[in-house]
């Protein structure tokens, strides 16, 4: 509660001013409303203070423990954060009226956030702060739970939406607090664009609105997520995060709070509201202070125009959790070993292949942080650039103004370069200048989009590029995925090992289960947030360009007899490596499965 209840308890002789003043300074040390605190110091009780509130303000109390069962569509219009962040309960709801349990009819606070969020005019009772906590943990699960809307026929389900961080990190104003600062200014705009753009502004200004938006910002960070996925509907909204490799709802705001956000998240990333109808990109600049320290995090902003209006996707970019180390990748011994034997080589091509949000660039960057040496110049031109490094030239590829892969690549032939880091080679004329750099005695380090390494090759030579350039320029290739680890703190024997037979199937060689196979599984603990999977791991499939392999290439030969070819010269394939991964216990076969073929 605020000041102003102790004044008025004061003023009624609830309470002396002495014992006011006590209770504001138990209040700094302790947190809580003013209220409870009086209560706690034994000053008046709280039923004392709610009847005072009650008569006051002419609002009526409830005594929540003989309250009927509250609708499951009623607890859904106010999420989790907003109820425990100010100690409120949906009770029901008649036509556009919505009426509430708060222990506080001063917060107008409160009031305000839940009108604006909910689209519903407010009526209150007033209920003791215990009733309506107790009240809160049995609707909703906990403090760290939050309500999601019904599937089908099933009853409403509550999923754990903020584990492994502590029960107030849905506070809106302490994450807030924790915004030190945001590199970011609003964007400017012409005269035709500033009719539609103010009103824009003004509901993405709204106090609530900003406070939502940081506190997605802030937990994303939290939960060590790798995407914010902003997703609007006909007729609802959704906020998804990436973890681990998956997507993972945690909350759908009112649909009636779409512009807003999306406009809010714009500004943010100094985008131009008022354009709806283009794709946009830009980046947020996020200093946060977490655990007693500050960090920065770059957030990559794709803003895409759908049927019902704009996706946003936000790519966190956290340098703290960047590994930079080569043998903590995920690479089998001998794979790594032919891996830094090809990146030593002064000139060639070394290739990542894999799909977007395998870990190529994370590789490329280990790679070449490891190579980055006093007496080397290294350059590279990215789109974006992700990481800065010292002592490595970086340039930001700039399509609008003509500066692509191709046009920084012919400029890089004449800085004296020794190594070449292109982000990816999306097209011929890129191809062939990278091509041409690595036989004229310099590193090109690069990546495509393909399914394996061997497919590789075709991939080139689809673009255009002669067999006889792919075969005397490519030294290495490098597939990769991402699976997720089973979490170390619970990790335990799969208590339903799979048949010997279905493990043949995957790819165990017959020797491997003879000597006996324990599969692995993580439990679910607080660590983990009860998935059993922390953190990921590379799966990697090493090609080295043999003299056998370049004649085939010569010849004209197939991905699949590259691939055979490649298996014979001792190539580990991406699920044999998944295989080790599991006999290692590292990961599952569920995981091995879902990102790799045989």
């Amino acid at each position: 509660m605020s000041v102003s209840l102790g004044d008025m308890l004061v003023k009624s002789r609830m309470i002396t001013q002495e014992q006011l003043d006590k209770a504001l300074l138990t209040q700094k040390k302790i947190g809580g409303k003013i209220g409870s605190v009086v209560a706690q110091l034994g000053f008046c009780s709280e039923q004392d203070i709610i009847s005072f509130l009650g008569l006051q303000y002419g609002v009526p109390s409830a005594d929540l423990e003989q309250w009927p069962a509250i609708e499951p569509s009623v607890i859904s219009l106010i999420p989790t954060y907003l109820a425990n962040r100010y100690k409120v309960l949906p009770l029901k709801k008649n036509g556009n009226r919505l009426t509430i349990a708060t222990n506080d009819p001063t917060d107008i606070f409160a009031l305000d956030d839940i009108r604006f969020y909910t689209g519903y005019n407010i009526d209150m009772v007033i209920a003791s702060e215990m009733s309506i906590s107790r009240a809160l943990e049995r609707y909703y699960g906990g403090t760290g739970a939050i309500r999601l809307k019904e599937s089908g026929h099933s009853p409403l389900s509550s999923i754990s939406a903020f584990g492994g961080v502590p029960d107030d990190a849905l506070d809106l104003r302490a994450m807030e607090e924790e915004l030190i600062d945001i590199d970011s200014e609003f964007k400017e705009f012409d005269d035709e664009q500033s009719v539609n753009a103010d009103s824009l502004m003004k509901g993405s200004e709204n106090t609530p609105v900003v406070r939502l938006v940081n506190m997605v910002l802030v937990d994303a960070i939290r939960r060590e997520a790798s995407d914010i996925h902003v997703e609007t509907y006909e007729k609802q909204m959704r906020i998804r995060y990436r973890i681990d490799g998956l997507l993972q709802e945690v909350m759908r705001p009112n649909i009636k709070l779409k512009d807003s956000i999306i406009s809010r998240i714009k500004i943010l990333s100094k985008l131009n509201i008022a354009e709806r109808r283009l794709p946009q990109d830009g980046r947020i600049k996020l200093r946060v202070n977490l655990s007693g320290g500050t960090k920065v995090i770059d957030y990559r902003v794709s803003v895409l125009p759908t049927l019902f209006g704009e996706k946003i996707v936000l790519r966190l970019l956290d340098s703290d959790k960047l590994m930079l180390d080569l043998t903590k990748l995920g690479f089998e011994p001998e794979s790594l070993a032919i891996w830094n034997r090809q990146i030593a080589k002064p000139y060639g091509m070394v290739l990542v292949t894999g799909p977007t949000g395998s870990g190529k660039t994370n590789t490329l960057y280990s790679s070449i942080v490891s190579l980055n040496t006093e007496d080397v110049n290294i350059t590279t031109v990215e789109d974006p650039v992700e990481f800065n490094f010292a002592g490595i030239n970086q340039v930001q590829m700039k399509e609008q103004i003509g500066l692509n892969f191709a046009t920084a690549l012919r400029s890089f032939l004449r800085q004296d370069p020794n190594i070449i880091l292109v982000g990816e080679i999306r097209d011929f004329e890129t191809a062939e200048i990278a091509i041409k750099a690595s036989l004229t005695g310099h590193l090109v380090l690069s990546t495509l989009h393909t399914n394996d390494a061997p497919s590789t090759i075709s991939r080139l030579m689809n673009m255009g590029i002669e067999p006889f350039l792919v075969a005397t320029s490519v030294n290495i290739i490098c597939a990769q995925r991402l699976v997720r680890r089973i979490c170390a703190k619970c990790k335990t024997p799969d208590p339903y090992q799979p048949p010997p037979e279905s493990l043949l199937k995957v790819g165990f060689t017959s020797e491997e289960i003879k000597k006996g196979i324990t599969v692995m599984k993580g439990r679910g603990c607080e660590i983990c947030d009860n998935r059993g999977y922390k953190e990921r791991i590379g799966l990697y499939e090493v090609m080295e360009m043999s003299d056998t392999l370049r004649d085939m290439i010569l010849t004209g030969a197939s991905a699949i007899e590259l691939r055979e070819q490649s298996i014979k010269d001792g190539m580990i394939t991406l699920r044999r490596s998944g295989c080790r991964k599991v006999l290692d216990g590292v990961t599952t076969v569920e995981e091995i499965v879902r990102e790799t073929v045989l």
